[in-house]
């Protein structure tokens, strides 16, 4: 007779969540997915907004996401249809005093070489200075012995004023949701290190969803776990957890009442995770740590236009400077990614602290007008309408020298996962997904125990989930 199967609950329905329930359940295990909003996605859902389906904000993924575009491919997401495929680029609207950089198609890194050669709007200094980065990254094999900031990298590797205005700089704070000044060098090193540095071209390559993000991963996460006889359970939240008295498993108090289950992931925010542990003596340290993280908003602001209303190219940087009330850093023409958005534009300010604190309609109005000056298109200083989104714990502060928890915790059976984790990357969905597949590899090493030792060790699971990572 067979051993019966692993039951598994996955407490939180985001990208880490979702990544650890299908992880799970192709290996085996007998997977119940509880999300307390009654959508699936955590911080990378989908809203209303008159009558659009729209994100809670703009995202690009990297060709270097190898995990997430896998998973995508396992839960039936093709991901050459759903994500537009661009090479790496940094361009500027025209006519102003950005830059206009794009990688070529050629084999890396010949692709970045004909990319610095051709671009426009850096002297020759800043070139210099970039392709000296570029070399000594490689050389160090992107990695410091001692972090320190992002503008303590920049200053050492004596990068130019420009460069780091036009490029460094919005690709900090695009990839840590932090400012170079505070932002850790090791870990934006590692994400040079898999695009601008990757041996395959594709790595680089930038992927913008063209369909929602619940409907890129998420929800069709949540579709194949149904079909494939498990139990989704959106709008329950889970508000304890306790060991079962009666047997080694844990057992769940919810909104629809108690379930009982071999094994727990916690794929919930950082502080929902330390308050579920914090009754656990054993978990006073991993609390105080998980109540530790501080956080950046994230802003997108959505202008709708007139019908017709197109930039030349998808997306666009944009040269902010708050002190001169600029704010957008990207600006995407959304009807490129889906035609069903003609005429709707998004604006990301990402590190909006600063920019979050003004009131909305100040903060709309100011991003408008930039996209007026910067385009040269008065018309675009009048959008019919504008929605705000802030997204306030975006991402947890990226800073050197931080200190994340692995995904094994004091608690045999329960795990964490989410992009706080520990990993070389910053807070990304290639992160959240890593992070939930190292969770399932650990519960997986749990559950393959004797049940007479479950309750002393994980087993194999923390070096197993260290692996992953």
């Amino acid at each position: 007779m067979s051993a019966p199967r692993l039951r598994v609950a996955v407490v939180g329905a985001g990208w880490a969540g979702c990544a650890a329930a299908v992880t799970l359940a192709r290996k085996g295990a007998d997977v119940i997915l509880f999300e307390a909003a009654r959508t699936l996605g955590g911080r990378a859902r989908g809203v209303d907004v008159r009558g659009l389906a729209l994100d809670n904000g703009q995202h690009i993924l990297l060709g270097a996401y190898a995990e997430s575009l896998r998973m995508l491919r396992q839960v039936g997401v093709d991901p050459d249809a759903a994500l537009l495929r661009l090479p790496v680029q940094m361009r500027y609207p025209p006519g102003g005093a950005g830059m206009d950089f794009v990688a070529s198609r050629l084999p890396a890194p010949l692709h970045l070489a004909f990319a610095l050669l051709r671009a426009k709007g850096l002297t020759r200094a800043d070139k210099l200075a970039l392709a000296r980065f570029n070399s000594a990254g490689r050389w160090m094999g992107w990695a410091l012995d001692v972090d320190c900031t992002v503008a303590e990298l920049l200053e050492r590797f004596d990068q130019t004023e420009r460069l780091t205005t036009l490029m460094w700089r919005p690709l900090c704070i695009a990839a840590l949701n932090t400012p170079p000044e505070r932002a850790s060098a090791n870990v934006f090193l590692a994400v040079l290190r898999d695009s601008l540095g990757a041996s395959r071209r594709a790595a680089s390559d930038m992927l913008l969803p063209r369909v929602a993000m619940g409907a890129l991963f998420p929800e069709p996460a949540g579709a194949w776990l149904a079909h494939e006889g498990h139990t989704v359970r959106a709008g329950v939240k889970v508000a304890a957890i306790a060991r079962n008295v009666d047997s080694d498993g844990w057992c769940l108090t919810t909104g629809a009442g108690e379930e009982r289950v071999d094994a727990v992931v916690l794929a919930t925010p950082a502080s929902t995770s330390a308050t579920l542990l914090a009754p656990f003596s054993d978990c006073a340290a991993l609390g105080a740590q998980l109540d530790g993280f501080t956080y950046e908003p994230i802003a997108t602001c959505y202008l709708q236009y007139a019908p017709g209303t197109r930039l030349d190219l998808p997306f666009y940087a944009l040269l902010d400077d708050p002190q001169a009330g600029r704010w957008g850093q990207f600006v995407f023409d959304r009807a490129q990614l889906d035609p069903g958005q003609d005429g709707v534009f998004a604006v990301v300010v990402s590190a909006a602290a600063e920019a979050a604190a003004l009131p909305r309609e100040t903060l709309a109005g100011a991003i408008a007008a930039q996209l007026a000056r910067d385009f040269g298109r008065p018309e675009l200083a009048a959008p019919v309408w504008t929605q705000l989104i802030t997204e306030k714990r975006a991402t947890f502060t990226c800073a050197p020298g931080l200190v994340r928890p692995g995904n094994v915790t004091p608690l045999p059976g329960v795990v964490l996962a989410g992009d706080y984790t520990a990993s070389d990357y910053p807070a990304t969905l290639e992160t959240a997904v890593r992070s939930g597949q190292g969770a399932a590899t650990a519960i997986l090493a749990y559950g393959a125990l004797p049940r007479e030792k479950r309750s002393l060790s994980h087993g194999d699971g923390a070096a197993a989930a260290g692996a992953i990572e």
